[in-house]
């Protein structure tokens, strides 16, 4: 019994410890993550009952910065994202596009700021705004870049193709699987 209660004080001490910035990192974690959500499903999808395990799909990356889940909820926001287009036949538009991209890095970068902030970091304000700031300059040049690359290519209001999506994930799974190889070799 007296591990037990020696486990249930050290559960309150870690929770009275928490501060504000890095519960707010993972508050942005789980809206960002459900807006992702959001824009790459369709309507019809979101009522009812899916939008309950959506969002708690968006919480997993939340609480777990450093492990999978991320990447699981990128997968599922992918997913929703060919059952929009293909299975709902909801047209390709560009504004979509880009702010689900955008989410995803958004998510992303976030997780990879939460996983370095522990749960009683005090944090400077400063930190998280460079950090943002950062991220939106990232944004707003391959936004910027793929319009222009879509303009020149030519294609920019044409039907998209599903292959050329399923092949982008493919490469992005096998390059996160070749990344995690490498260095668990190490």
């Amino acid at each position: 019994m007296n591990p037990v209660v020696e486990r249930a004080r050290a559960t309150r001490n870690a929770v009275a410890r928490i501060s504000v910035a890095p519960l707010l990192v993972r508050a942005a974690i789980f809206v960002i993550v459900l807006a992702g959500f959001a824009l790459a499903f369709p309507a019809e999808v979101l009522s009812g009952r899916p939008i309950l395990f959506l969002a708690f799909a968006a919480l997993l990356p939340a609480f777990g910065p450093r492990r999978v889940w991320m990447t699981f909820t990128a997968l599922v926001t992918v997913g929703g994202w060919l059952l929009a287009t293909d299975g709902y036949g909801r047209p390709v538009a560009l504004w979509r596009l880009l702010a689900v991209a955008a989410l995803l890095y958004l998510g992303h970068t976030l997780c990879a700021l939460a996983a370095l902030l522990p749960y009683d970091a005090v944090v400077d304000p400063e930190l998280i705004s460079r950090w943002l700031v950062r991220s939106a300059a990232v944004l707003l040049g391959a936004a910027v870049l793929g319009v222009l690359l879509l303009q020149a290519a030519g294609t920019g209001g044409g039907a998209g193709y599903q292959w050329v999506t399923v092949l982008g994930l493919l490469v992005a799974v096998g390059t996160a699987a070749l990344l995690g190889w490498l260095l668990r070799r190490r």
